[in-house]
């Protein structure tokens, strides 16, 4: 998690937006402050403009960290995120962040990562990919949708695509892709993790998966956030431990990653 002397609440240019879909836009943030100390997995909590509404701020993955700039992925679904993707560029939002805990790249060693993502899903996967490669670690890219117009890869690598009606790819959900592709993966010279982001009920699946198959797993869940920092109690999910136990966490504080045994 994000150390509190790290986490900052600041006013951020927005230096350009790029379409790259009908409905989903990169925005690039100037906030030398946040990229300082972001990691793949922390997300920001960004208040749309000065206005009292809408009142609650809107929860980002980091899509990437390019110097001082950091990028996030935002799909046009409500008020907050068209009033985002139509601001002008040199315009300027509060931004609190770095928030959340960040995806495990050294507790248990893996020589190959797969990054499983499905629709919006796929925004913290290029700022995971290029830590990874960092770290020496072979990257493969599975990326799902319902049409290929939902399929978001721009400037990942290695990358695999489906979709559930076949417009693109292969021909299923990217679960179906992952136990289509993982005898192929297997192969590779030492362990594999897979680390995944995408709807609660694909991630369910996923979870399943891996842990029939044996494999090590780090989700990273969606939720609404309106404070972002634990005062508000609206992103509360029921996570499960290895004994059977239940507990309830924040996904702002103790998430929004988690193993994904936890999760079945």
């Amino acid at each position: 998690m994000c150390q509190p002397s790290s986490l900052v609440d600041i006013q951020a240019t927005i230096v350009q937006i790029q379409p790259i879909s009908a409905d989903v836009s990169i925005l690039s943030l100037d906030c030398p402050a946040i990229a300082t100390n972001a990691k793949p997995g922390n997300f920001l909590n960004i208040k749309v403009n000065s206005a009292t509404q809408p009142l609650l701020r809107r929860p980002f993955s980091i899509h990437n960290v390019r110097g001082v700039i950091v990028d996030i992925m935002v799909k046009s679904i409500g008020i907050g995120t068209a009033l985002l993707c139509n601001k002008p560029a040199e315009s300027t939002v509060m931004v609190l962040g770095p928030l959340g805990n960040n995806f495990d790249l050294t507790s248990k060693p893996f020589h190959t990562a797969v990054l499983v993502s499905g629709g919006i899903g796929t925004a913290p996967m290029l700022f995971l990919e290029q830590t990874l490669a960092e770290h020496g670690k072979t990257v493969i890219n599975l990326v799902g949708g319902r049409t290929k117009n939902d399929l978001l890869t721009q400037n990942l690598t290695n990358c695999h695509s489906a979709t559930n009606d076949g417009s693109a790819g292969f021909n299923g959900t990217v679960i179906d892709l992952l136990a289509h592709k993982l005898p192929e993966f297997q192969t590779a010279k030492g362990n594999i993790k897979i680390f995944a982001c995408g709807p609660p009920q694909m991630l369910k699946a996923l979870a399943q998966f891996c842990h029939q198959h044996h494999l090590m797993c780090d989700l990273s869940l969606e939720s609404m956030m309106g404070c972002g920092i634990g005062i508000c109690y609206g992103c509360s999910v029921t996570l499960h431990s290895q004994y059977g136990a239940t507990k309830n966490i924040l996904l702002c504080r103790e998430g929004p990653v988690i193993d994904a045994e936890s999760f079945l």
